[in-house]
């Protein structure tokens, strides 16, 4: 699951194009675009302010782009020019590139698609300097290598290759069959295994963030920091996150074949296990709850509300307000929120979780742009609807979406952090639906927390880490016998820090 980004909505706006230099041109579409945040949302609002007024806010929803109406055009000669418009502040020109018009339609189908790629990489990559090379030339250079080509997938590999120059694993694109797979994973219901994978990003190796309990992988065996090696017998060196996922993903009672490295020893061969996994209907529901029965230093019985988030899906944030609400029924009086080895999701959904517990016009992320604009993204009047006492557990597979949310209400002094160092993933991507239904992912900004902490390849260090020594629980005393009657949840070391974190907070008479 790739973390996504904000609300983008693209308005498109008219451009003269420039006359084509060849008779009898076919005019088509490419997307020109206009940035702003909104939330349409009753309930929970927030906004993005900017330093300056005309500052854009290059960012994308939950991976549905718009087209909007600019110019290409081509001739159906040996050689074509494709006039292209930009409505931004940062690039009000038009550019005509000339290159020869493959002869194969399918070919020259993904000719289009990779003018179209190389437009938004070009508007709003966050590179400026597209890691120090000339993107325009680029361009030139791919389509030259591309027009020699016979088929779709072999023109696809051209694309791929011209994304991987600019040094980013994020931006890449997918094709039509990848990318409704990916919104179906979004969306909270699939076919496959049960895996949460990612790209690491410091060796470009796939390796998996978590498993959904009680699926096919985790009744394998397969834990989080394993590395995926193979698929079906092929080596997944290279292969993008949505690719990989895919060939995951498949009929319900086929099998799938993978090969794991063991994140306990991933220098040995003998680490190395390969497992058949069937393929049954994955429910992704993002929330799992508990009420977990405490009782304080001063000897009072109280209730924790447990809440587990694995995923920031498009249900995320309306799940975890009817959970928290229904546990506030119960008796429930101070919380804990478990980010572990949740790899993130739709990046709103992580801005209207922490709106959940957050007051006021409370930032809670700042991304910069590639121009190096500062851009505070802010709550609208929000009002929590509890403020009891909140601990939040995280480790190395918390992720994206999963820190913007740690970071958020630790900054913003609403909660404890418990736990490990997060991933340290501080880019966010816009994701746009291209002409043939292929999707580009474009990293356009880094996220820093509400107080400037930079999260990327860094990740956020927890207040308190998560080790048995430093507990002072009433449970340290309990027998083998006893300890057997508390559920897994109760007798998780994490969460019993947490209640220890809670009774401080308790005792202080604040919220963190």
């Amino acid at each position: 699951m790739e973390p996504l980004c904000p609300n983008l909505d693209l308005i498109p706006t008219p451009c003269s194009p420039i006359s084509p230099r060849f008779p009898k041109p076919t005019s088509l579409s490419l997307p020109l675009y206009r940035f702003s945040f909104s939330d349409r949302s009753v309930n929970r609002k927030w906004r993005a302010s900017a330093a300056k007024s005309e500052a854009r806010e290059p960012f994308g929803q939950e991976m549905i782009g718009s087209i909007g109406k600019g110019f290409l055009a081509f001739s159906v000669a040996a050689a074509a020019s494709y006039s292209l418009c930009f409505d931004s502040p940062a690039m009000a020109e038009s550019l005509t590139v000339a290159f020869p018009v493959s002869r194969t339609t399918e070919v020259n189908s993904v000719q289009r698609t990779l003018v179209e790629a190389w437009g938004l990489i070009r508007e709003t990559f966050v590179d400026p300097t597209f890691n120090h090379q000339d993107w325009d030339l680029k361009l030139q250079q791919t389509m030259v290598e591309m027009f020699p080509l016979r088929s779709a997938d072999a023109a696809y590999m051209k694309i791929r290759g011209m994304l991987s120059t600019l040094g980013d694993p994020f931006t890449r694109i997918i094709s039509p069959k990848e990318y409704q797979s990916f919104r179906i994973g979004n969306n909270g219901n699939l076919q496959g295994v049960g895996l949460f994978i990612n790209t690491e990003p410091r060796t470009g190796h796939l390796v998996v963030m978590s498993c959904v309990e009680g699926s096919p992988a985790a009744r394998a065996g397969i834990h989080e920091g394993d590395q995926l090696v193979e698929i079906n017998g092929e080596k997944v060196d290279g292969v993008d996150t949505e690719a990989a996922v895919q060939k995951l993903r498949g009929q319900v009672g086929t099998t799938v074949t993978v090969k794991v490295h063991s994140g306990n020893d991933l220098g040995s061969d003998a680490s190395i296990k390969e497992v058949k996994l069937p393929r049954e209907f994955i429910k992704l529901s993002p929330i799992s709850t508990a009420t977990i029965p405490h009782r304080t230093p001063d000897g009072h019985l109280t209730k924790t509300g447990y809440v587990k988030l694995s995923a920031f899906s498009q249900t995320a944030a309306a799940d975890m307000e009817n959970a928290i609400k229904e546990m506030k029924s119960q008796g429930v009086h101070s919380y804990i929120l478990d980010l572990r080895n949740n790899p993130g999701g739709l990046v709103k959904a992580g801005l209207d979780v922490a709106q959940i517990w957050l007051d006021g016009d409370e930032t809670l992320v700042n991304t910069v742009d590639r121009e190096g604009n500062l851009l505070p993204i802010n709550m609208v009047d929000g009002h929590a609807i509890t403020h009891d006492p909140l601990v939040v557990l995280v480790n190395e597979g918390s992720a994206s979406a999963s820190e913007i949310l740690a970071g958020a209400l630790h900054d913003n002094r609403r909660a404890t952090l418990v736990g490990h160092r997060t991933f340290g993933k501080g880019k966010i991507q816009s994701v746009t639906e291209l002409h043939d239904g292929s999707a580009l992912f474009v990293t356009v900004a880094k996220y820093l927390s509400p107080a400037l902490h930079d999260i990327d390849q860094v990740g956020i260090a927890p207040d308190v880490q998560c080790t048995t020594e430093m507990l002072n629980s009433p449970k340290e005393s309990m027998s083998k016998e006893q300890m057997s009657s508390v559920s897994s949840i109760e007798a998780d070391s994490c969460v019993l820090v947490a209640e220890h974190e809670l009774d401080i907070q308790e005792s202080k008479g604040t919220a963190s």
